[in-house]
C-alpha cells in the first residue's frame, strides 16, 4: 500500500522508453559485433601503454640525426641526449620531468578530442554504444554537455596547435637527410620511416573535420571563393579516409619512436641507403 512518502518511480528512458518498441532482448544482431569495439579498445590500450612508457622514460629518444616524434620539439634544458641536435631549451633547468611531457599534450589533445577517436573510445571503452543496433548499458545519456566531455569542444583549438607541431616534425624529417656528423647527403632506413610518418601526420591533420570547416564551412557561395572551394574539396576527400589515416599515423609515429629507441640503445646501426 502506498504511504504517500515513497519517491516517484523513474520512468524508463532511452531504448526502454515508452515510445520505443518493447523488446526483451538487448539486440537482434547475430554477427560478431563485439569484435570491432574489442579490437579498437585493444589497439588504443596498447598505444596508451607504449606511449606512456616512452613519454616518462626520458631516455633513448635521440640517435643522430633522428629525434623521436614523442620528444620534438625538445623544450627543456634536460634534453642532454640532444646536445648538438635540435634542442630549443625554452624552459630552462627548472623542468625536472621527461621533456616529452611538455609537448605531447598538444598532439594528445588533438587526438583525444578528434571526432573519430571519440567514436572509437566511446564504443571500445565505455560501450556508449558498443555497436550499431546494440543498446548501451548506461541508464542515462547526457552526450557531451557535461564535464569532462564538454571539453571535447576544444578540438578546433587543438587543431590550431597540431598544425605547428606537424611543421616541426617536417623540419625533423628534413634533418634526417644528414648523417651522424650532421653532413647533408645522407639517407637511411630511418629517413624513409620519417618520410612515411610525416606524410601520414599531415594527411591525418588536414583530414580533420575542423580543418574542413576552416576551409569552407562558413562559405555561402563557393563560386565566389574558387581557391577555398578547391581546398575544401581536397580536404573533403581526405576526410573520407579520416579513420584509416588516424590509425595509420598512430602506428607510424609509434614506429618512428621505437626505431629511434632501438638506435639510441645500440640494438643496431641505421642501414644507409646512400
Amino acid at each position: 500500500m502506498a504511504t504517500g512518502t515513497e519517491p516517484p518511480r523513474q520512468r524508463p528512458s532511452g531504448v526502454h522508453g515508452a515510445s520505443r518498441a518493447a523488446m526483451a532482448a538487448r539486440h537482434l544482431r547475430t554477427d560478431r559485433w563485439w569484435l570491432a569495439p574489442a579490437g579498437t579498445a585493444a589497439g588504443l590500450f596498447a598505444f596508451v601503454v607504449y606511449s606512456t612508457w616512452r613519454a616518462f622514460a626520458g631516455a633513448d629518444y635521440y640517435a643522430a640525426p633522428y629525434v623521436s616524434p614523442f620528444y620534438s620539439p625538445c623544450l627543456a634544458e634536460n634534453c642532454r641526449e640532444m646536445r648538438g641536435g635540435p634542442n630549443w631549451d625554452l624552459f630552462g633547468s627548472w623542468w625536472g620531468l621527461s621533456p616529452a611531457l611538455l609537448v605531447l599534450v598538444f598532439p594528445l589533445g588533438f587526438r583525444l578530442t578528434c571526432y573519430y577517436y571519440r567514436k572509437a573510445y566511446y564504443r571500445g571503452f565505455w560501450a556508449s554504444p558498443p555497436a550499431c543496433a546494440v543498446a548501451e548499458p548506461h541508464a542515462r545519456y547526457t552526450g557531451e554537455t557535461r564535464f569532462p566531455l564538454v571539453l571535447q569542444n576544444a578540438h578546433r583549438y587543438f587543431f590550431y596547435a597540431a598544425v605547428p607541431v606537424a611543421g616541426i616534425l617536417t623540419y625533423d624529417t628534413v634533418l634526417t637527410f644528414r648523417d651522424a656528423q650532421y653532413a647533408w647527403g645522407h639517407m637511411g632506413l630511418g629517413t624513409l620511416l620519417f618520410l612515411v610518418n610525416i606524410t601520414l601526420i599531415w594527411a591525418y591533420t588536414l583530414s580533420c573535420h575542423s580543418c574542413r570547416h576552416v576551409m569552407g564551412g562558413r562559405l555561402r557561395h563557393f563560386s565566389r571563393h574558387p581557391v577555398r572551394y578547391r581546398l575544401w574539396g581536397w580536404v573533403s576527400r581526405l576526410n573520407a579516409r579520416h579513420m584509416q589515416l588516424a590509425w595509420a599515423s598512430l602506428i607510424s609515429v609509434a614506429a618512428c619512436d621505437f626505431y629511434v629507441y632501438l638506435l639510441a640503445g645500440g640494438a643496431f646501426t641505421d642501414p644507409r641507403i646512400f
